[in-house]
Parts: C-alpha cells; structure tokens; sequence
C-alpha cells in the first residue's frame, strides 16, 4: 500500500482515475460494436447570466487528451466566460469517454481557485497580494493551487514544492512558531536570528504580532533591525485583532513619525476581497489563503450535444455544436457554431488539439495578462 492516497500521474494518463460506470460504457459499447463520432461540450451554464468566472486548467487538460484521436477546441487559459462551452470535444466517443472524470476535475477546481484569486486581485489592484492558501489543500495540487492564483495576477506564493513545478520561487519569512521557538519576550532575538540565518535575498518582513500589542511589536523590530527592515507583517487571530484598519493605520503612522516611512505593512489571516478593499488604502501588501485555495469549483458538466453529425443532447441541455463570443463591449454570447455571430465579436473558442497533437503552448504570463485584461473589459470584480 502506497504512504500517501494519492491517485498518480499514471492513473490519470491511463483513464483509471475516471468514474466506474465510464468503464462499463467502454464495456457495453464494445460488446455491441458501437462507438459513434460525437461532438461533446464543457459547460458550466447554458446561457450567459451575468456571473463571469475565469478558465484554468486548460494545459492539463491538453496534456490529458493528447494523443487521442480527437480534436479539441477550448477557450485560452485566462479567459473569462459566461455560459457556454468552454471546450469542445470531436472525435469516436470511446477515445475520450474514460477522461471525462479528470478533465472536469482538471478545469473546474483550477478554475473556481483562479475566479477567486482574480476578485483578490481586482479588490487590491495597486497593492502586493500573494497566495499562502497552499496549506488548505492536499500537497499533491498545491501546484494547481499557486498556478490558478498567478494566473489570476497574484503576485507571489508560499508553497516551494509548487514552485519546483512551476519553475517560480516561493516567497516568505517568519511564521508565530519561529518567534514562539525563542520564547516570549524574545521577539529581537528571533528577528536577530533570522537577519543573520537568511541570505540577503530574503526580504527582512518581521511578524509582529505573537505576543503583545501589534504596535508595540513593530516599534521593537523596527529598533532591532533598524535599515534593514523591509516590512512588518499582521497575521493576528480574528479572536483578537479587532479592528484591523484601526491598527494599521496606527502602525503607519508611529512608523512615520519616527522616520520610517520606507517600512511597509502587509496583512494576512483570513482575508478575501472585501478586507482589501477596506485595506488596500493604509497596507502595502497582503497575504490570502483559504478564500483562493477553499474556493468551491467550477461546476462544470461534459454533455454530448451531436452525434455522427446529428444535434443530439439530453433534457436540459442545448443541442448543436456552440461557439462563444466576446463583443467589443465585454459582453459574452452564445450561439450556434454554424451560425454568423454578433456584429464585430471575438469568437472564444480556439484550436486546442488537432488530429491528437497540442496545437497550441501555454505561456502563464500571457494568460496572465489576457486574465486582467478581460477583467477589465468585463468589469469583473470591479468596485
């Protein structure tokens, strides 16, 4: 038996990390000699609503599907979507027909975390906002984690073995247990300590908070480190804090009257978009968690809506192969491939794979910029 309940690489390449009654559609299809040509769809709504919600995923689900006698067109990773397909699936129903369980795993969690840190970044547009929400997850997706929330625009994340993956580097200095290994009222030693230990690459962020009055705290690490000082982070317990806004601004203005204007202040410990925009105007920076990493998924669904070029599509569900389109006012609309779209609209859905082979490649800055970009045209998460 394996340490860890991690279903492998292998599993999912294979198509055994699917649901069993996938198999036993292989199985009956088989055994009547049945494997008709479909066209398939991923969607979350079948017309748009207002709510737009960004697309990730899209590399690993290009990974999954390749070499499958399919072809695929999917929005780009970084789009926003409203309704609609955001993939599109053609090929014998029983080259992809095993993958369903994964595929919808791959696109719907990363897209709910990348929704998510994207309302982070909107609600804080000027300010340093990192991922720590690793640590709310199983460790075999932090990657997915830290991906979704730089493509989102964050501006950083914790979790190193992510960024292994990534070829990123992870950020971060001090957690409480650092200051707490010292002993209290041992606060200077501990950022002493940690001056001397790290390399001059670290930014020098004192935690100021583990034992007394998150003033007090700062004013003590700003005598300890003196010039070296980058920033001074709050992470206390909602317990304890009270008025978060209260106290930053009071720690900003001590620093200043003592000449520290160059000091910053970052905030974390449970905050989403509505703390920062409350935040955003007296902190320098902020760290979110468990609002990206906890972020429900996408609810997404893969329905066969042709079949051996027929429309065909069970209750509920639109029929017809569908493309989406973006106009030059944000506005996302759906119709029917086939068909002329809107007046000067952008159709979404692009070739993804083609007779098996990936025909496209994934440049995370680039999604990145098309993920704010669209936000911005969109309104999403604006104030």
């Amino acid at each position: 038996m394996p340490p860890f309940d991690i279903v492998g690489p292998e599993a999912i390449s294979e198509g055994t990390a699917t649901d069993a009654y996938f198999t036993r559609t292989e199985t009956t299809l088989r055994h009547a000699g049945r494997n008709p040509r479909v066209v398939a769809e991923v969607t979350a709504d079948q017309f748009p609503d207002g709510d737009f919600e960004l697309l990730a995923g899209v590399k690993d689900a290009a990974a999954l599907l390749s070499g499958r006698g399919v072809d695929v067109d999917a929005m780009c990773e970084g789009q926003l979507f409203d309704g609609g397909p955001v993939l599109r699936i053609e090929g014998p129903y029983l080259e992809f027909a095993r993958f369903e369980t994964s595929l919808l795993g791959f696109l719907s969690h990363a897209s709910g975390m990348a929704t998510a840190a994207l309302a982070a970044r909107r609600a804080a547009p000027e300010s340093t906002v990192l991922s720590f929400g690793a640590r709310h997850v199983h460790p075999s997706i932090a990657a997915v984690v830290e991906r979704s929330a730089l493509l989102a625009g964050l501006d950083g994340f914790s979790h190193v073995a992510a960024g292994e993956v990534l070829g990123r580097e992870a950020g971060g200095t001090m957690p409480h247990a650092l200051l707490i290994c010292f002993g209290r009222g041992k606060q200077e030693t501990a950022w002493r300590a940690f001056d001397e230990a790290v390399g001059p690459e670290v930014p020098r962020v004192a935690l100021c908070d583990t034992y007394g009055d998150e003033v007090g705290e700062v004013l003590r690490a700003v005598e300890t480190l003196g010039d070296d000082l980058d920033s001074v982070r709050i992470d206390t317990t909602g317990s304890r804090r009270g008025d978060l806004r209260h106290i930053i601004r009071e720690i900003r203005w001590e620093l200043d009257a003592r000449g520290h204007e160059d000091v910053d202040v970052f905030a974390s410990g449970g905050l989403g978009p509505d703390a920062l925009r409350s935040l955003r105007d007296v902190a320098d920076g902020f760290g979110v968690g468990g609002y990206v990493s906890d972020a429900d998924p996408v609810d997404f669904a893969l329905d066969i809506v042709e079949v051996e070029g027929e429309p065909a599509a069970k209750r509920g569900k639109l029929s017809g192969t569908k493309q989406a389109y973006r106009t030059p006012d944000g506005g996302h609309h759906v119709g029917l491939a086939d068909r002329e779209g809107p007046a000067a609209a952008e159709p979404l859905l692009e070739a993804l794979i083609r007779d098996g082979e990936v025909v496209r490649e994934f440049d995370l800055d680039a999604a990145t910029e098309r993920a704010l970009a669209d936000a911005s045209a969109t309104g999403f998460g604006g104030d």
